[in-house]
């Protein structure tokens, strides 16, 4: 292998699986025929890269990753066009995420290019799992963990790079793909993460962080949760694992890149988008204040999530501290619409990719 030009080994499955109705599918349900792995030794660096048949893996259980959670994960999907082409979004974002992820997590950094040749071999290898209904995708995960045995709260010395395939179902399942309005409860007793924190990281404690809070916005019949700043409880930060956009008058708001929220690849394109489109658009903080003094003067237009799940999130009620702040008439405004259209469009490739966001697999 080279650092420009990476091939890996392939070792077909003798027992392919049978394929979901692509008409039910369940996100995370069902997992493709291959996966691939590569593992890191200091003093050698990443090695031995290889598709192989999807096991269950054997760890010891003294593994770090088990004790002390060092881990990361990436998401990233791929799509398959109407004229039979299989296409990534932005990849090489993921793969520069997914090193600034390492770098906070002491894990070796990953060549981008490696990484993205990674995903394609594996991609190639389970080309035929690629789902091709309307609203589907082949969801791509890739992952490292620390297996090295040791108790020592210090880097490990060996690690483990995998990805493993899902083909997925469109986000708003009941509707059939067709955007709908959530409810979403802002949280100001738990917090995501704090500065200094790992919060801009792709990391499992703060999925696993977020969880009471999730449960605790159910009991309010709310979907997920608006975190707030750990500090003053008092700044929009994220909407549960996805980035906030809140429009106000003509003005798009969504948090800073400030350490506490994940640069999210799908933030970064709508913001492109935005710009493009003459939208203003502002990277800075916003108070629950001065939010629902907006709702409360018919200034809150739109409220949505953006993320690798669902593209386009659109937010129809806030709920905070008992009251219920109703947004765009809890109707998908006209902005989530267009940006959904767009960058679906993108993706699948009906809408032409003006932008190199595109990385064809085959």
């Amino acid at each position: 292998m080279t650092s420009t030009k990476y091939e890996f080994p392939v070792t077909r499955t003798a027992r392919p699986k049978e394929k979901p109705d692509q008409d039910n599918l369940a996100f995370g349900a069902n997992f493709t025929d291959h996966m691939f792995a590569m593992e890191y030794d200091e003093g050698r660096g990443w090695h031995s890269g290889r598709v192989v048949p999807y096991a269950k893996i054997e760890i010891d259980p003294a593994s770090c990753v088990l004790h002390y959670a060092q881990m990361m994960f990436e998401g990233m999907k791929a799509y398959k066009t109407a004229d039979g082409h299989v296409q990534l979004f932005r990849p090489y974002m993921n793969a520069r995420r997914l090193n600034r992820t390492n770098e906070r997590m002491c894990i070796p950094p990953l060549d981008e290019k490696l990484f993205v040749a990674a995903i394609k071999a594996l991609v190639r290898a389970d080309i035929d799992w690629v789902p091709e209904k309307p609203f589907t995708s082949l969801y791509i995960r890739p992952f490292i963990i620390s297996d090295e045995v040791s108790f020592s709260v210090l880097p490990a010395k060996h690690y483990r790079f995998m990805i493993i395939l899902c083909p997925s179902g469109p986000y708003y399942a009941a509707n059939m793909g067709k955007l709908s309005a959530t409810r979403i409860y802002v949280e100001d007793e738990y917090i995501r993460s704090a500065q200094g924190g790992t919060g801009f990281a792709k990391v499992g404690g703060n999925y696993a962080g977020g969880m009471l809070a999730s449960q605790k916005a159910k009991k309010y019949n709310c979907k997920d949760v608006l975190w707030l700043d750990a500090k003053e409880r008092r700044y929009v930060e994220e909407i549960g694992t996805s980035n906030a956009f809140f429009k106000i008058g003509d003005e798009v708001v969504t948090a800073p890149l400030s350490g506490t929220i994940l640069p999210g690849v799908t933030r970064d394109s709508v913001i492109t988008l935005l710009n493009e489109w003459g939208v203003p658009v502002r990277e800075r903080r916003l108070s629950v204040d001065e939010l629902f003094e907006a709702s409360r003067a018919g200034e809150l237009r739109e409220v949505f999530a953006t993320g690798t799940a669902a593209v386009i999130s659109p937010i129809g009620t806030l709920c905070y501290m008992g009251e219920d702040h109703i947004v765009s008439g809890n109707r998908v405004g006209a902005l989530s619409q267009k940006l959904y259209d767009t960058l679906i469009g993108i993706q699948t490739g009906s809408l032409p990719d003006t932008r190199g966001w595109i990385e064809r697999v085959v």
